[in-house]
């Protein structure tokens, strides 16, 4: 049986049928400002893709097919203590198995090592860079803040003839590194700490993968890649919104310097998968620590861990195309990643039966030595495919040993002492005997009959039982290995640790469960490797390219099949129990939450002075007494709230945003080193509470201060986040989701009022989520009703 998954077509459409970076192309293409579009997918070499770096390659490499012009492919190699031809490979690999087609534009930065020399000398004659001879730690400390400007160095001022002859030496190996950068000279009291003198060049002592030792100094990113662009021709130069800050910066070089071609950067949204990271960083620190079984481990999120455990390329491409092009970060739910693996794979995975857990079962009334032939479709009833496969039926049997039970609950559909279930495209059996080993008391058989007359799934007395078992012919049955993965993290946010803690303490235990021992249909005998297929109520597989030998295969699981009983049987107990509801800090963060004890129990863990600080927050500011005590057991936390509440007098909102969203977006920093202010925190609540903008904008706001600095006031000045308060303006936006949404409208007055939250969400996603959340309740409670 071969069920090889057909190549990805070639990139020719981009990830969403229309995006706000479509519309710019094709506005610049009108306008006469371009008469053909040239992208690029300019990865560094010094890891492997990832599931986020798929957005990118089908948006830049399916821009460029769709409006008739071309793609580059280049590597960003400017580090070369990090770089590998490996790395090289791996991504020309991935990128050809997702449809990228670059043809003859294969490029590298280093091809270009000479001309950003001549660019960089061409900065220091016009008086625009200089050699600067300070240390990494003394450059940090004359930086400034985001609220402070910074100091210029003692050396900003040299002539151009001194830092021609440094930088000429520099090259030529004479000094150590970090004896001397050369910076750009811009402003050192600049708002966009990017453009506060950036270093552009660095001496680097170390072998680069292709030039080798011929450099010993090498461009940093900013220069190097925007001056690349310009080399190439690049006309729309697209990236993820954290570089947008650095925007400034490509534009300045672009703009004092002698280039070929006028590039202009755009941002997009970045994919941020949950129960994932995505930082190539902590992805080499699990590969490194022999965590993972290198970059092509299937529960990595890497484009080839993701191609072994079998998601193809268009499952990939289906899901880029969901999520869509925005110009705001959000966190996507793995779930919907695994929604769109099943539906492509549903209808290329041809379905098998196979036994993980075996339990072997004998039908005492089935003649010994016979062999029947069952017909069995490959194919279920809403797949538009044909084709079947002999399954052998045989006295001996195996099923999954989960499908029995000697002492079932209610509502047991399976297998039980004295209970019918039907055999997946055979007849009825009704368990009269559980054999156990005598040492252990294991039950390691069940003694069966075999109802014959019911094979067509029904019995003449009308008899159905409503379970139905897979199985497998004992005698016939080929021994395989199973590899079960699930998610690698075991929580939404692994990246989000408290202080003192590591990612690495959110690993999933169970995210691989490896079978020896299973037993499955022996047609899969000949399977080859890379075929999918799907175990019936077990999940989609993939043939292991790898491990996989003739007559043994490895089948990797590659997303479950959802089971709506595993799900009520994890659900039972807890109700049973009836538990007292949760405190309001156990509703907290993954990240954030502690033990599931009362607030008196966690104040009275805190020492004295910490404890009664506690009560104060709670009697004089009015706190929560959860977040109290979370404040108050944290210096860096308690800190920001105090410098938040003197700009903005709100202690309540104060404490829910330190606690709820900084803390959320400190992902592996440590509360000591806030990366944002009270004077920040405290404007974007005023924002807030004088309706400037929403909490859900205000998150956004929140996020870009968190990685890039800035004013919230600016912010959302620039980039035109205030909120829209204009009933009029919003009145019009919910009359257009009303008309357009007239099934939605008919159960909603039929009494479907969970639809609200689908009507609220599309009014927010017309007006870019710019919309008063109240106002729109209001607007759509009053015309919907």
């Amino acid at each position: 049986m071969t069920t090889q998954s057909p190549r990805a077509s070639d990139a020719d459409s981009s990830v969403a049928a229309s995006n706000f970076i479509r519309t710019i192309i094709a506005e610049d293409l009108a306008a006469g400002r371009h008469t053909r579009v040239v992208t690029r997918f300019p990865p560094e070499p010094n890891g492997y893709l990832h599931i986020g770096h798929a957005k990118s390659i089908l948006l830049n490499f399916g821009l460029a097919a769709d409006f008739g012009g071309a793609c580059h492919m280049r590597f960003d190699d400017t580090n070369p203590a990090a770089e590998d031809m490996e790395y090289v490979e791996s991504i020309l690999r991935d990128v050809r198995w997702l449809g990228g087609d670059w043809g003859d534009k294969l490029f590298f930065a280093s091809d270009y090592f000479e001309r950003l020399y001549a660019f960089a000398v061409e900065l220091i004659q016009k008086g625009k860079a200089y050699v600067c001879s300070l240390s990494e730690a003394e450059t940090r400390e004359l930086r400034g803040t985001v609220t402070e400007p910074g100091r210029e160095s003692p050396y900003r001022n040299r002539s151009a003839a001194e830092s021609l002859d440094l930088f000429a030496r520099m090259r030529a190996g004479e000094f150590p590194e970090g004896a001397h950068v050369l910076r750009a000279k811009i402003d050192m009291a600049a708002p966009n700490m990017k453009m506060r003198d950036p270093p552009i060049y660095r001496i680097k002592r170390a072998r680069h993968y292709r030039t080798g030792d011929a450099w010993s100094v090498y461009p940093l990113y900013d220069f190097a890649h925007s001056l690349s662009d310009a080399i190439e021709g690049i006309t729309h130069s697209i990236c993820t919104l954290e570089f947008e800050n650095n925007r400034e910066l490509y534009d300045w070089f672009i703009e004092h310097l002698d280039v070929p071609s006028r590039p202009r950067q755009y941002e997009f949204a970045r994919l941020n998968l949950s129960y994932t990271v995505m930082s190539k960083r902590k992805l080499l620190a699990l590969v490194k620590g022999g965590l993972v079984k290198g970059w092509d481990d299937p529960r990595m999120p890497t484009l080839a861990g993701l191609r072994r455990r079998g998601v193809t390329p268009e499952a990939i491409r289906s899901f880029c195309e969901e999520i869509g092009v925005a110009k705001t970060n959000s966190m996507v739910d793995v779930a919907k990643f695994e929604s769109c693996v099943r539906d492509d794979l549903n209808l290329r995975a041809p379905r098998v039966m196979a036994v993980l857990r075996p339990l072997r079962v004998v039908l005492e009334n089935y003649p010994e030595g016979q062999v029947e032939e069952i017909d069995a479709p490959y194919w279920p009833e809403d797949v538009p495919r044909e084709g079947s496969r002999k399954v052998p039926l045989s006295r001996v049997l195996y099923i999954e040993r989960d499908d029995f039970l000697e002492d079932p609950p209610k509502k047991w559909f399976r297998l039980a002492p004295g209970q019918q279930v039907r055999l997946r495209y055979a007849g009825f059996i009704t368990c009269r005997e559980v054999v156990r080993e005598e040492a252990t008391g294991e039950v390691i058989e069940l003694r069966c009959t075999y109802d014959r007359p019911t094979a067509s799934g029904e019995a003449p007395d009308g008899r159905k039982p409503k379970g139905t078992l897979h199985w497998v012919s004992a005698a016939h049955a080929l021994t395989a290995e199973v590899r079960l993965y699930d998610r690698l993290f075991a929580v939404e946010r692994p990246d989000a640790v408290e202080e003192g803690k590591d990612f690495l303490e959110n690993l999933n235990p169970g995210s691989l469960v490896a079978l020896s021992g299973c037993q499955v249909e022996p047609g899969l005998s000949t399977v080859e490797k890379g075929s999918h297929v799907q175990f019936e109520r077990q999940g989609f597989f993939f043939v292991d390219p790898v491990d996989s030998a003739p007559g043994a295969p490895v089948f990797n699981r590659t997303v479950a099949l959802k089971d709506s009983w595993s799900r009520l049987a994890a659900e039972k107990p807890a109700r049973a129990a009836e538990p007292a509801p949760e405190s309001p800090a156990a509703k907290a963060p993954p990240e954030l939450r502690r033990e599931r004890t009362s607030f008196e129990e966690r104040l009275a863990r805190l020492d004295p002075a910490r404890a009664e600080k506690a009560r104060q927050l709670i009697d004089a500011r009015g706190i929560p007494g959860d977040d109290a005590v979370v404040l108050a057991d944290d210096d860096g936390l308690l800190r920001l709230f105090e410098e938040t509440v003197a700009v903005h007098d709100n202690p309540r909102g104060a404490a829910n945003w330190v606690i709820h969203s900084v803390a959320r977006e400190l992902k592996d920093r440590k509360t000591g080193e806030l990366p944002v202010s009270g004077a920040q925190l405290g404007e974007l609540l005023s924002l807030i509470d004088d309706g400037t903008i929403s909490g859900k904008i205000a998150k956004d706001v929140l996020a870009e201060i968190m990685q890039q600095g800035g004013s919230p006031k600016a912010i959302v000045a620039q980039r035109g986040l205030r909120q829209v308060a204009d009933e009029g303006a919003l009145e019009r936006i919910v009359d257009q989701i009303i008309a357009g949404h007239p099934g939605e409208v008919s159960r909603f007055r039929a009494g479907n009022s969970k639809l609200i939250g689908f009507f609220v969400g599309q009014v927010m996603k017309a007006s870019g989520g710019k919309a008063n959340p109240d106002l729109v309740n209001s607007l759509l409670a009053r015309k919907l009703a």
